[in-house]
């Protein structure tokens, strides 16, 4: 008798190959059977007329601090992800020992919008080392599966304290950073993470750890987990602007170390509109990296960067006069006083429409809307009109409008900023690209400002239903075998017999995401997004059921995986 079987579905293997009807059976977290089977299970799930697939591979989230307080990995397991890879960007919580762990909030805090209430409140600190980091995390109740990365500002921090803010490494600084991250990759880190990017600041505006370092630091690190023969280096990337000298003294420098070291390397890449073919250079250095004998592969998204703004979260204008006092005010005296007080009303649109001259805006923040380029969210459809033609068709300011649809939805309204990814064709040739890997949810930080857990279920509805841009097939092989394959997670993202059985159960029709909305369950009450899928109907994890339809089964399969020691 088999743990469980799935009967009667419509296999799509990861693979990319032509889907087929099949039954899958599982028996102590393996699939152990993949044909038209007769024998019984503990457990039967009737897929008739539903895509079994495997499990989706998230490599790009900051779920390292979430981990302590949500055991079953939302929003991600939503949309059908089973495994993620966290620590991204440099942004982990050891090495450090519990007395320094300031210094890892001051680097999460703005950068990656993680409360510092909420770590505070939701963390039993219990290591120091990043060996013992896995160890904890490997013994916490999960409903899906977690793999990790050694983190640059950390490891900086661990080993340089203070002057880890401002000042170079010395020799033996970077010997020791080296050893320390070598080790990691040896117990199971996934590999080596790191930031150079302007957007990633503390909150009194220095930048993070990471970015005080030189190259020569990154490069020793990265040569030191080049010896162990595995590991992936991950980098938020410089800025190096439009000028071809330092755009080419940058792309040497990442391909050399790439060459060098044998070490997999990987970044993500969005299009902006003020410079429409910025990424194409970058898209041929992964070529140019693959002839010189190197591994480099680009994290892309399958649609626009955006911000959610909202007046259950945040809006442009929060710290502005007026604005400031009025968003005080609790949400239900905010929306009475903009039904009541019209004169209050107009001096909001008033200074609302003035030009911006507060401080910069970084990351994922809110930033001054420009409103040709701001998209209500009332459904979860793509190609819409802005708020400006809105607007401009209703005889009003997009401030007004803005004020009247939150109104009108008792203030739960959000609106669409995108920041990145703005031209959808790129969007879809980056994703067609055979270096590329579409991943990159950030799920797990900025939490109140950004939704992208959905962006696997946005694929498989957006871009193979809606638009026909690929098929099913192609699609699932994007989330699944692509993305387990560059992080190393060899025993999944296909569907074969003597794999684990992390499987998503979905309807092909109607899979997508639904309206996010704010809640306030993190640690010290802070808010986040919360966003589920439509058409998910399982979501198993080492065998066992997660979700069902959006609701957890009580059931907790999910491991840590140690990179070169399979999950169990």
């Amino acid at each position: 008798m088999y743990d469980l079987l799935i009967r009667n579905g419509m296999v799509v293997d990861g693979s990319g190959g032509a889907r087929y009807r099949a039954d899958v059976a599982v028996q102590d977290g393996r699939i152990v059977r993949i044909g038209r089977l007769n024998e019984r299970a503990k457990q039967t799930i009737d897929a008739d007329g539903q895509v079994v697939s495997p499990g989706f591979v998230d490599g790009h989230t900051h779920m390292d601090a979430q981990i302590f307080w949500d055991p079953i990995g939302q929003c991600s397991c939503y949309h059908g992800v089973t495994s993620v890879v966290m620590g991204n960007c440099g942004f982990t919580l050891a090495p450090c020992k519990f007395d320094d762990a300031d210094y890892v909030f001051r680097n999460l805090e703005r950068a990656e919008d993680i409360s510092r209430d909420a770590m505070l409140a939701g963390i039993d600190w219990n290591w120091e080392t990043f060996p013992q980091f896995m160890d904890t995390v490997d013994a916490l109740p999960k409903g899906i599966n977690y793999a990790g990365y050694i983190g640059h500002s950390a490891l900086r921090t661990y080993v340089m304290g203070e002057r880890a803010f401002s000042e170079v490494a010395t020799d033996d600084d970077m010997n020791r950073m080296a050893a320390i991250a070598k080790e990691a990759v040896q117990k199971g880190a996934i590999g080596f993470s790191t930031s150079r990017t302007l957007n990633h600041i503390t909150a009194d505006d220095r930048p993070v750890a990471s970015r005080i370092a030189d190259w020569e630091e990154v490069r020793r690190i990265v040569m030191a987990i080049g010896e162990t023969g595995r590991g992936v280096f991950e980098i938020a990337g410089e800025a190096p602007g439009r000028n071809p000298e330092r755009m080419r003294e940058y792309f040497d420098r990442l391909k050399n170390l790439a060459v060098d070291s044998g070490v997999t390397q990987t970044w993500g890449m969005f299009s902006v509109r003020f410079a429409p073919d910025f990424w194409r250079p970058y898209f041929d250095l992964l070529n140019e990296t693959a002839a010189a004998g190197g591994r480099m592969v680009a994290q892309v998204h399958s649609r626009s960067l955006s911000t959610l703004l909202s007046f259950e979260g945040h809006t442009p204008f929060d710290g502005w006069d007026v604005w400031r006092d009025f968003r005080a005010l609790p949400l239900a005296e905010q929306q009475a006083r903009l039904k009541s007080d019209a004169i209050l009303r107009q001096r909001l649109i008033e200074v609302a429409s003035q030009p911006y001259t507060g401080p910069r805006v970084v990351g994922a923040e809110a930033r001054p809307p420009e409103w040709d380029w701001v998209y209500p969210l009332d459904d979860m459809q793509v190609d819409k009109p802005s708020m400006a033609e809105l607007a401009r068709a209703k005889g009003v300011h997009p401030v007004e409008l803005m004020l009247d649809m939150a109104v009108a939805r008792d203030m739960k309204m959000f609106f669409r900023q995108p920041i990145a990814n703005e031209n959808q064709n790129d969007v879809l040739e980056m994703m067609k690209h055979p270096r590329s890997v579409v991943t990159f949810s950030d799920a797990g930080a900025h939490v109140a400002q950004i939704m992208d857990a959905s962006l696997q279920t946005h694929l498989l509805s957006y871009w193979v239903r809606e638009r026909e841009a690929f098929t099913l097939e192609e699609a699932v092989r994007q989330i699944t075998y692509d993305t387990a394959t560059l992080w190393g997670l060899h025993d999944r993202g296909l569907i074969r017999e003597g794999l684990a059985a992390d499987l998503v159960v979905f309807d092909p029709d109607t899979v997508g995401a639904r309206l996010p909305e704010m809640v306030h369950d993190l640690p010290a009450g802070a808010k986040r997004l919360k966003q589920v899928a439509t058409g998910i109907r399982h979501t198993i994890v080492g065998g066992e059921v997660l979700l069902t339809d959006n609701q957890h089964t009580g059931a907790l399969p999910g491991r840590f995986i140690r990179a070169g020691a399979g999950q169990r």
